[in-house]
């Protein structure tokens, strides 16, 4: 969620200059990061749209199914692109966002018509498209401003406080299989919070986001790293939708 990050670090003394072995490669471009992020989302949009037509359509278990699929096939690939040197790969990058658009599909599908009701199934998720398009556009109005400076200390704090997120996620749902209670996603006064919590999280996420793009362009890098750039703003807009989604459907139910 926002912590994809240049996987080029400084070079030792004497070493060749970053990417001099790729100088035959053109370098990377805004155009190309626009461009690959673009691609991913439509795939994303795409897959979501399958899902959540199969669930309404065919049959819903097979679309609950297919979230799981969806949810554990995104995790492993967002893991493999982190730490098995995949960072610009296409094809990690598409199949995570094939994985991750049957997840969206199926956890819209849930939320929004199972939880709250059909009828307010698409106001519900165009609300929340909205919502999420609306902080990316204010994120990166800050990051152009520079009224929020990305620092290596900011991206620590970012970092923590993301794992400590997951931590507690993990913790909830232990809590929910072995005892029905789930405090954090119940729509209670501290699910709301916590809710609140991970969109404050998404949206200071899509500062690191931005500042490694900016970087690699400054750089030079190679083009084909606009798709681990389009990888990690892709799993920032999912976390923050699912999260804004969420949120609102504790006031609807």
């Amino acid at each position: 969620m926002g912590t994809e990050h240049n996987p080029y670090g400084q070079q030792p003394y004497g070493a060749p200059a970053p990417f001099a072995a790729q100088d035959a490669e053109r370098p990377i471009t805004v155009d190309d990061i626009v461009t690959k992020t673009g691609i991913t989302l439509s795939v994303i949009v795409l897959f979501a749209l399958v899902n959540f037509g199969i669930g309404l359509a065919i049959d819903p278990s097979i679309s609950i199914l297919l979230t799981f699929v969806g949810a554990i096939g995104g995790l492993i690939t967002v893991l493999v692109h982190a730490f098995g040197r995949k960072y610009g790969s296409a094809a990690v990058t598409l199949i995570y966002a094939a994985f991750e658009g049957l997840f969206v599909g199926g956890f819209s599908m849930l939320v929004s018509g199972w939880m709250v009701g059909s009828a307010d199934a698409g106001s519900l998720i165009f609300q929340a498209v909205l919502g999420t398009i609306g902080v990316f556009a204010g994120m990166l109005f800050v990051y152009k401003t520079g009224a929020i400076r990305v620092t290596p200390k900011f991206t620590r704090i970012i970092t923590g406080c993301i794992i400590g997120v997951a931590v507690l996620a993990l913790g909830n749902l232990l809590l929910f299989m072995f005892t029905g209670m789930s405090p954090l996603r119940d729509g209670g006064p501290i699910a709301i919070i916590f809710s609140l919590v991970c969109i404050g999280l998404g949206a200071m996420s899509f500062l690191t986001d931005f500042d490694t793009a900016d970087k690699l362009v400054r750089t030079g890098a190679p083009a084909k790293m606009a798709w681990g750039v389009a990888l990690g703003l892709a799993v920032t807009l999912v976390w923050l939708y699912t999260e804004i989604l969420r949120l609102l459907s504790y006031f609807r139910d």
